[in-house]
């Protein structure tokens, strides 16, 4: 795994072994980069990563522009090498990492009233938190006006068309994997 573009193109990443992650493949992040190019400008950009995993997509995003990436993760083996990635990437200026369920770090995000350009949702593919993220992000107040919501799920999986006045504009298949992406509408 690598970043594909930005400051630290060509950067290797660490990823745990075993099955605990699913890191993005360099593939699937290269095309999902692709379509945000066309619909997003990086440059400044808060970025909000839940279930991060390695932090491969908030450290490409730090790579390309952003201005700053949370990165929520709660399990410790995970934490470790997000830690580490954040690091060699020399981007602990720019990320807060937060070691908690995301049911607990997302009241906490809103009671900071922190706001974000662009979210990363990519949870294990039979996690349950496809049933309520979505919604929770849509009527937190933490999305700006056009920001995208962008959900790795499994092709065989379908999220809702819209959540509130978070809607779907895109869906792409890459394998086991699906691209979910969302805007957020006035």
């Amino acid at each position: 795994m690598r970043v594909i573009s930005g400051s630290r193109r060509g950067k290797k990443l660490s990823v745990p072994t075993g099955l605990t992650t699913r890191p993005t493949s360099d593939r699937v992040k290269e095309s999902l980069f692709n379509i945000l190019s066309n619909c997003l400008d990086l440059s400044g950009s808060e970025v909000l990563d839940i279930c991060a995993g390695t932090g491969g997509l908030g450290i490409e995003s730090l790579s390309r522009g952003a201005a700053s990436c949370c990165f929520i993760e709660k399990d410790g083996t995970s934490r470790k090498i997000l830690d580490k990635n954040i690091s060699d990437a020399a981007f602990n200026d720019e990320s807060t990492v937060l070691m908690m369920d995301v049911s607990v770090a997302l009241p906490l995000l809103v009671r900071q009233a922190k706001h974000f350009n662009l979210v990363f949702f990519d949870p294990p593919y039979d996690s349950l938190l496809y049933d309520t993220v979505p919604g929770f992000i849509e009527g937190s107040g933490l999305l700006v006006t056009g920001a995208i919501f962008v959900a790795e799920c499994s092709a065989r999986s379908r999220l809702a068309d819209a959540y509130g006045t978070l809607r779907r504009f895109d869906r792409r298949s890459y394998g086991d994997t699906a691209l979910e992406l969302f805007i957020m509408e006035v």
